[in-house]
C-alpha cells in the first residue's frame, strides 16, 4: 500500500483499521499513537510498539463504533 495514501486516511478520519500480512488480528491506528518513516509504520502500544511496512498493509477501512459497543443500544 503507499504510505502517503494510509497516512491520509489516518489524518482524515483520525484512525483506521489495517490488515497487515504479519499479525493474524487487524490493527487499530490512530493518528495520536502511529507515525510514519517512508514506507515504515510504528504503532504505541502501552506495553511496546509495532513496526510494520506499509507494502504488507493488504487492505484497510474506517473504524466505526457502534450504541451496542457500548452498551447503549
Amino acid at each position: 500500500m503507499d504510505p502517503e495514501t494510509l497516512q491520509s486516511k489516518i489524518e482524515e478520519s483520525g484512525e483506521v483499521m489495517v490488515n497487515v500480512e504479519e499479525f493474524e488480528v487487524p490493527l487499530e491506528l490512530h493518528i495520536h499513537d502511529t507515525t510514519f518513516d517512508g514506507s515504515q509504520v510504528t504503532l504505541e502500544l502501552a506495553d511496546g510498539e509495532l513496526i510494520f511496512d506499509t507494502d504488507d498493509v493488504t487492505g484497510y477501512w474506517k473504524h466505526y463504533h457502534s450504541l451496542a459497543d457500548y452498551g447503549l443500544e
